[in-house]
């Protein structure tokens, strides 16, 4: 008999309560991971501006294996969601296998290439003289790509069937880890930025055998992964590309974005407008954080709606999200701008880090602008990807980060010559237009699902 597990029951419930409680111990979860980015920060820059720059370097390319890994996730997630909604359960589990195997497959493919040719890669990014501090750092985890796919899609697996909790469990299990053993490797063993490095690895590995326990040997999830008589199935693959593929491709222009921003950053304010918006971007991820932790929610549970051919639950957990984002996200940006000088501290304390302390606060009260207006957008692609629609999401994120965003920073950053200023000023517009756009989509997208859905219901009448 097939096990209906208390997930499921969730994701096919009232909409609203699934939307919340599957976004809190998400939001939990990712909560703990943005607290670690943060203390890892803080650590670091105990090692001096330099140390926050070669990890600030090295940021776009984890921020790529994370894309990466993300995205297949995201395909195979959504497409189980919406099996669930269909009733059909041997579909996820295949589905969940195929993501898996493609996982495993990609980490390899793209992390070796890295490893190798590393100090190439830093070199020719002008990391100048923190090039070895960023090769250190980085080939540990570029050796490490295996556990950061591994866990990543498997956290997906289960937050596809609405077992948000477990993914909740591994997060904060890895996290706490990472804090604990982040001190210890840096200067206890006085292993510097390497051994931040290592800490991350070591929790990333804690967490992947987490995620194995739970699928493979207790074997208590709903979706059930056996590789005995295994096989590539296109279609499967098909059903997992169609939204991992774009969402991976986001994923990645999100990467590019990153990348281009840093060159930009690095001809206006130099290494230490690096350290200043990578570390602001590390707060900025923390006030998005509501945000994160909801759109997995609105992947999950209008992907079952949309399986269940149900537009209403569809719409109203939608809107739901993005109603209550909007409040979230308001505050967040008051409580920013009047406490940007509080919330510059801990990562400006050392007299190595005191200098780019002036430009820190001014980036973290000009990208209050950006947080009310992310909300419409996360939660859009959120739902596009939900329904399957990876190519919509993949539109407008390219619209975001590639078309708008990197031009209107190089214009107000380099052209008009305003400095780091004109570079916060193109992130915030950038993204603040695309959000818009992207709503208006989502709102036309959503309305015409409910006329599919009565003339698919006026057609199994008739027949």
């Amino acid at each position: 008999m097939e096990r209906v597990t208390e997930g499921v029951k969730t994701l096919l419930g009232n909409p609203k309560k699934a939307i919340i409680k599957l976004a809190i111990p998400m939001i939990v979860g990712m909560a703990s991971q943005i607290i670690y980015n943060l203390v890892d920060a803080i650590w670091v820059s105990g090692l001096g501006a330099d140390a926050l720059a070669a990890v600030g370097f090295f940021f776009p390319f984890f921020f790529l294996l994370m894309a990466l890994a993300t995205g297949i996730g995201v395909g195979g997630s959504s497409a189980i969601s919406r099996k669930i909604g269909e009733k059909r359960k041997e579909d996820a589990d295949t589905i969940a296998i195929h993501s898996m195997i493609i996982g495993i497959i990609i980490a390899i493919c793209v992390g070796l290439p890295f490893f190798i040719f590393s100090e190439e890669i830093f070199s020719g990014m002008g990391a100048g003289k923190v090039t070895e501090m960023a090769v250190d750092y980085a080939k540990i985890l570029f050796g490490g790509s295996i556990f950061i796919f591994f866990s990543s899609i498997s956290n997906a697996i289960l937050r596809g069937e609405g077992d948000a909790k477990r993914s909740m469990y591994a997060m904060l299990m890895g996290s706490v880890m990472n804090i604990i053993l982040d001190p210890i490797f840096i200067y206890l063993f006085n292993m510097g930025v390497k051994g931040a490095a290592v800490a991350t690895l070591i929790s990333m590995i804690a967490t992947s055998i987490m995620f194995f326990n739970w699928l493979f040997m207790k074997r208590d999830t709903y979706v059930s992964i056996h590789f005995g008589n295994f096989k590539f199935r296109w279609d499967i693959i098909k059903e997992i590309l169609k939204v991992g593929l774009p969402a991976s491709v986001i994923q990645l222009s999100m990467s590019f974005s990153m990348l281009a921003l840093n060159v930009i950053v690095v001809r206006t304010g130099g290494t230490d407008g690096v350290a200043v918006f990578t570390t602001g971007w590390r707060i900025v991820m923390i006030g998005t954080l509501p945000l994160l932790g909801m759109a997995t929610a609105v992947t999950a549970v209008t992907g079952a709606s949309y399986g269940a051919r149900n537009a209403e639950k569809l719409n109203t957990a939608y809107m739901y999200a993005v109603k209550i984002g909007f409040f979230i996200e308001g505050a967040v940006a008051l409580f920013t701008y009047f406490f940007a000088p509080w919330i510059a501290i801990p990562f400006t304390n050392s007299s190595n880090s005191a200098r780019i302390a002036d430009d820190l606060i001014e980036f973290l009260k000009m990208i209050v602008f950006f947080y009310p207006f992310v909300t419409f957008g996360i939660f859009t692609s959120a739902m596009f990807q939900g329904v399957g629609k990876g190519i919509n999401s993949l539109i407008v994120t390219v619209l975001r980060t590639l078309i708008i965003t990197i031009p209107m920073a190089y214009v107000f950053g380099i052209t008009l010559s305003i400095g780091l200023k004109g570079i916060w000023i193109g992130i915030v517009t950038g993204n603040s237009l695309s959000a818009i756009f992207t709503f208006i989509w989502g709102r036309i997208y959503v309305k015409n699902l409910f006329k599919i859905f009565e003339t698919e219901k006026k057609v199994i009448k008739q027949i």
